[in-house]
This record gives C-alpha cells, structure tokens and sequence, in this order.
C-alpha cells in the first residue's frame, strides 16, 4: 500500500487530517519534496488523533488556566513533617531507621527526569551534560548518578534508575552512559525511556504548525509525560521485576537534590503514603515554585501563576506565607498507586502555554516570531497528587536540598553561579561539623559518590583546606 515512506500520504493520514480540520496541511502536501513527505509522514503517523482533539478544544478556550483549578479561599498549607524535627507526629529516628531499611532491601527504585535541554544555559546538547561542578567541572549526570552509587555503597544494594529522556536528548544521553560506564552504576539496573512529544498549534487556528518544510513543530510533553512513557515502554514492570515497590522521581537540573534521604522515604512509607513530595519553606510570595495546598480535603500542587497575587501574599499570624510549602519536584510513589495511575488515560490533564515557536508559512518560508503565536501542551507528575489516597509531605531546608540551574549567566536566580555557591556552602557545613576549616573564598566540592553526609568524610578533624578541593575524590 502507499505510505508515507513512499513520500504518498496514507489514506488513514489523509482521513484523520480532514477530520481534524486540518486542512493547510492536507494543502501543503502536495508542494513537498519526496524527503519531506517522508519525514512529515512519520511525523504524522505518530500523532494521537483523540488527543488532537481534546488539544484543540484546549485551544479553543483560549486560556492558560490550570484543568479543575478549585476555589483557593478554601485552601491551606497541610501540616508538614519537618526533616529531622524532633516533634514530629513520626519521630525521626524512627523514620531513618525505616527508610534505611528500605534501600537495604534494595525496595527502592528512581527515575531521573531529564528529558531537558541546556538551550536556556547557552549550551547545545542536553542539560544533563552540563558541567556544574564548582571545583570538579562534573556534569549533572555526574554529580546526580553519583548520590545512588553513594547510596549502594553505603547499603549495599541498587537502586534501580530508570531515566527519562526526550527525542532532543535521548541518543546524547545513552551515548554518554556508555562512554562514561554509567557513571559507575551497573547498566543492567539503569532503563532508559524516552518522554512522547506533542505538536504545537497555531494560538489562533489551532491548525498544526511545521517547525521545517517536513516535520512537525514538536516539544516534549512535560514531565508529567513521565507516567504514560514509563507504562509504555515496560518500566514499571521493569520496576517490579527488580523488586522495588515504591519509587522516588527528581530532576536533572537540581544537583543538591536527595531523593534518598532515608528520613524523607520512612515518612513515605510509614504514613502508607501513594504520594510524598519535598517541599521548601517559601519566605516571599513571588518565589517561582508551586504550592503544596489541601482544598475540601483534596492535596495539589498550585502553579505559582495560577495563585492571585493577594492570595500568595497572604500571611498568618506568626507571619508565614498561608502557602509556604514550595514544591521542588521531588516526589515518592508507591509503585502500585503509579501503575493505577497509568491504567487511566484522563490521570494527568493537558495544560498549555503560549509560546513564540518557529513555523514555516503557506509559502514555506520560516517565520522566527518574538512574541507568542502558538500554544505547546505538556503534562505535570505533581496532577497525580488529587488521585492518592494518602500524601505525606516533608519540608526540607532548602539549603541542603534545592539548588537548581535553570537560568543563564545575569539572571536573577537559579545561574550556575548561583548553584556553585549552593554547593560550595553545603560542602563547607558538612566539612564544619567534622571539625573542618576551609580558608575564605576557597571552593570546596564534595564527591558525590562517596559522601552522602558528614560521616562519609574521612578528613581528620582540624585539618585545613586551603586550596580548592574535591573533598572524598582518590
């Protein structure tokens, strides 16, 4: 039969474009080269029809709205458990010692989202690449896969990681696996999965854009893409086989990120939660995290867009935000609440954004807009927050859990200089509380894989570094 690969646009294709009303594309068809039919027809071929509609239906409404948002005036920070607080309902050292026990049962698995590129840094290839080390020049790959061989060394089993990937970065990043002998993990306990992509649409027409003569404009679907991709491509029975029962997500982009903390995971599992997640102590409203809220008895994250500004600035009586708990995208699952999640197709809504995306014109020529002309759609893990029977969420000191690189050089926040700082400072506390100095504006940087926390360091006490260090590197 006629395809695509023949540069003949499938009957199928054909159908499902007139009945999606896309009929600049059915128009622009026939003005292609052999290469390009081929290449949009494979484009094409991927597309989830129903999707198309549900996605045009979004932009028809014509807001960026979060799906389902609730009255906000009902809401409020739930109760937290505090990391290493002694008051806790769950005392501490009872949930150390539960976490621990978990990751010696080798019951825990991770996922590493890191679909992302470096573009908003400046770098040309994927986030994960990017050399972050303050005194090392280690990459975040590096310095993340090296907090779960810390993690084996100190338990003595694998954590299973599965990481996410997306079409942008999928090859550079196995590529870099194989080079770099997974950064010391074993590569039978490490499954690679690739993140869906979905078309932008035309803010207006809602017609598919092309971002060259024969493809698609496309974009990741988010990292809420996390759930379908995984289902899909066998990772959660991969999980199961490995023996892990709840599993723990975090992002590439947040190198002090520590999703194994045994505290944190004895929250999850003795509170028998479906869902855990990290939050951060927000000190002023215009923080850009989302908030952790209950509403009518229901737990969400809360977009920092979506909360009005009178509402973000509100404060209690002893003069916290009335949402400070800040999400920073760190999150535990019971395996089994993920796999009910993933049997749904409606588990995580649509949400979209209005974006400047290249497209090329009826003439095909290729238009760079400076202002936003298209709405691209993504998916969010946190929206799975509504579904779990039970949330636990713990509060972290920032401090020791958030750095995240996410803006270039001059920005306000999240630069690598920032981020360099932030290590810098948690390496010189750890030192601290092993009795060990470090000379005024000297780097210090701690290995990854091999200290977890202050008692991974061997330095004696009294010792002084005056010279920039890679504290626990052979």
């Amino acid at each position: 039969m006629p395809n695509a690969a023949a540069g003949v646009l499938e009957p199928r294709i054909a159908a499902a474009l007139h009945d999606a009303g896309q009929a600049a594309l059915l128009a622009a068809w026939d003005r292609l080269e052999a290469a390009d039919r081929r290449t949009l027809g494979a484009d094409l071929s991927a597309v989830d029809w129903d999707l198309l509609r549900e996605m045009r239906a979004l932009q028809a409404a014509g807001t960026t709205a979060t799906p389902g948002l609730p009255d906000l005036t009902r809401a409020f920070t739930p109760p937290c458990l505090v990391l290493g607080q002694a008051d806790n309902p769950i005392p501490p050292g009872r949930a150390v010692e539960r976490g621990t026990a978990a990751l010696a049962a080798g019951s825990v698995g991770a996922i590493l989202v890191a679909g992302g590129q470096g573009s908003r840094l400046g770098y040309d290839g994927p986030k994960g690449l990017y050399p972050v080390g303050p005194v090392s020049k280690a990459t975040l790959f590096q310095m993340l896969l090296g907090k779960l061989v810390a993690a084996r060394r100190r338990h003595g089993r694998d954590v299973p990681l599965a990481i996410m990937t997306s079409s942008a970065t999928d090859s550079a990043t196995r590529d870099f696996l194989a080079r770099e002998n997974s950064c010391g993990l074993a590569p039978d306990r490490i499954f690679v999965f690739r993140q869906a992509d979905l078309p932008a649409l035309d803010a207006t027409t809602g017609q598919l854009l092309r971002d060259r003569q024969g493809r698609l404009a496309l974009a990741p679907d988010g990292h809420g893409g996390m759930l379908t991709a995984l289902a899909r491509s066998g990772g959660l029975d991969w999980f199961a086989s490995q023996g892990v029962e709840h599993v723990v997500s975090f992002q590439v982009d947040n190198p002090l990120a520590m999703p194994l903390h045994p505290e944190f995971l004895g929250y999850h599992l003795l509170t028998e939660a479906d869902f855990s997640t990290q939050v951060i102590r927000k000190r002023e409203p215009g923080e850009r995290v989302g908030a952790v809220v209950d509403c009518d008895g229901v737990h969400r994250v809360i977009e920092y867009s979506d909360l009005p500004p009178a509402l973000a600035a509100d404060r209690s009586a002893d003069g916290r935000l009335r949402f400070h708990a800040g999400s920073i995208a760190v999150h535990a699952f019971a395996r089994a609440f993920l796999e009910r999640a993933a049997a749904h197709r409606d588990s995580l809504p649509l949400h979209i954004a209005f974006k400047a995306v290249p497209f090329v014109d009826e003439r095909g020529e290729r238009i760079v807009p400076r202002s936003p002309n298209a709405i691209k759609f993504e998916r969010f893990i946190f929206d799975l927050m509504p579904l779990a029977r039970r949330v636990c969420v713990v509060e972290i000191d920032a401090a020791d859990g958030f750095a995240p690189l996410k803006n270039a050089a001059g920005a306000a926040s999240d630069t690598e200089a920032h981020v360099h700082a932030a290590l810098v400072d948690h390496a010189r506390r750890l030192l601290a509380r092993r009795g060990i100095e470090v000379a005024e504006g000297v780097a210090v940087e701690l290995d990854t894989a091999r200290i977890i926390d202050e008692h991974d360091i061997s330095l004696p006490a009294g010792t002084r570094i005056e010279s920039p260090r890679v504290v626990g590197r052979a």
